[in-house]
């Protein structure tokens, strides 16, 4: 059974930048999923005629859920941001790299057929650079980079270096 964390040490969290980065990550993917009208459109013609039955309703919304892997993905890059504040870094990296690369392949889907019916990716990639989804994608990117093994040892030699040079400025005034 593992320890219970206090609040003292749960505020003294190593990684707020990984941390910070993979929740904004999670709500620009969120918010770009919400501002999607698929979504209202799906709600209305597969959940709502079976909303009496319990049963097919939940297979119809982990089947819905499954359609839509950005906000599959999402739920993934929250668990791994909740492992950084843990200071669990394999395991969180592990769930956002598995959440923004399911969105990623969500997108590349989307792609392929935007390159199928249009004969070119424009008109998928020039919606997706303005949007929530896109910016989501570049944070959740960014969080899995930073808490890679070099990232943190480049982390942990800046830290060193701040401190020094803040020690020698402090006794250069005094």
């Amino acid at each position: 059974m593992s320890r219970t964390v206090s609040w003292w040490r749960m505020r003294k969290i190593k990684h707020r930048d990984a941390v910070a980065l993979s929740t904004l990550s999670a709500s620009l993917l969120l918010a770009g999923e919400f501002a999607n009208p698929v979504l209202v459109d799906i709600y209305d013609r597969f959940l709502a005629p079976v909303a009496n039955d319990p049963t097919l309703l939940v297979l119809r919304s982990v089947l819905a859920v499954f359609a839509f892997t950005t906000s599959f993905g999402v739920v993934l890059v929250l668990f791994g941001g909740w492992f950084f504040l843990q200071g669990r870094i394999p395991r969180g990296r592990m769930l956002i790299g598995l959440g923004v690369g399911l969105t990623s392949l969500s997108l590349f889907s989307r792609l392929a057929y935007a390159v199928l019916v249009y004969n070119t990716p424009l008109p998928f990639l020039l919606p997706l650079a303005t949007t929530f989804t896109g910016l989501g994608i570049l944070c959740g990117v960014m969080a899995h980079t930073l808490m890679g093994q070099y990232a943190l040892l480049l982390k942990k030699h800046a830290r060193a270096m701040w401190r020094r040079w803040r020690r020698t400025r402090r006794a250069s005034r005094g």
